[in-house]
């Protein structure tokens, strides 16, 4: 894979993982309507490890009051410590697409990579993320959220194993519809990224090292730093808008694209 591609990906990757827009839509589309090669499922996952740091480095203080809770209480869950509660909440919400994911693996998801597919779920998702954010209370923060709320949460994410419903799209559309305000939806969501992307990083890891492919490894290590740039630079801009504006626009992007995708796919233009 060439530098250039590799730096248009995490461009793409950058702007649209913490958007409510599906990144790995866009990553498909990204193929599919330029001269350049499907990247694949590896770079994909090296893209998210990339945005995965950026989580990190921005949110490093919550994180290491994660960790302080849990090391505070040797491991064990105790929702009196705030640290520990998230921490736990966090990955109770993961479990169901963690398991899920493992699951699906081998069952041929390739076969979702379409932009028939895409534009149908962009669209359909996106109307459901305005309803959300429209009707949704903001009367809760991330200390608001329980073991209920984690959970539901959770589930919403495994939808985003179909290409172009948008990992942080729907988790925000569960959070907005459960009355958690913009900014703290947004930030739940992408703590919850953690684990779901440490796990895929893992797993493709490990298919990499046993094959002992180089030249897949290099395209990978290229792509987490590019994507790491582009990632760190949307977060803070996205946060900032967050404080003052709503997910209208984004709504928007998603439908018009959507529409797109599917007079598309069926042959319109």
């Amino acid at each position: 894979m060439s530098v250039m591609q590799t730096i248009w990906l995490a461009i793409v990757q950058g702007l649209t993982e913490f958007l409510p827009v599906s990144s790995s839509g866009h990553l498909i589309l990204f193929a599919k309507f330029t001269s350049f090669e499907d990247q694949g499922l590896a770079v994909d996952i090296a893209l998210h490890v990339g945005s995965l740091l950026a989580v990190m480095i921005y949110f490093h203080q919550d994180i290491f009051k994660m960790l302080k809770g849990v090391l505070q209480k040797c491991f064990l869950p105790d929702f009196n410590v705030q640290g520990n509660k998230l921490a736990y909440l966090i990955v109770l919400a993961s479990i169901p697409a963690l398991i899920l994911g493992f699951w699906l693996r081998n069952f041929g998801m390739e076969s979702l990579r379409s932009a028939g597919v895409i534009g149908w779920t962009i669209l359909l998702y996106g109307i459901v993320l305005y309803i959300a954010d429209r009707y949704g209370k903001n009367i809760k923060t991330t200390d608001d959220i329980g073991i209920k709320e984690a959970v539901l949460i959770g589930l919403a994410q495994c939808l985003a194993l179909v290409p172009g419903t948008s990992r942080s799209g729907i988790t925000i559309t569960m959070a907005r519809f459960l009355g958690i305000n913009r900014s703290e939806a947004a930030k739940f969501s992408m703590l919850l990224s953690i684990p779901t992307i440490l796990a895929a990083g893992a797993l493709e890891t490990y298919r990499l090292w046993k094959a002992s492919e180089v030249g897949e490894v290099l395209d990978t290590l290229d792509a987490i730093g590019c994507s790491f740039v582009a990632s760190i630079i949307v977060i803070f801009a996205m946060m900032k808008w967050l404080k003052k504006f709503s997910f209208l626009p984004f709504v928007i992007y998603r439908v018009v694209l959507g529409l797109i995708l599917i007079f598309y796919s069926y042959g319109f233009f």
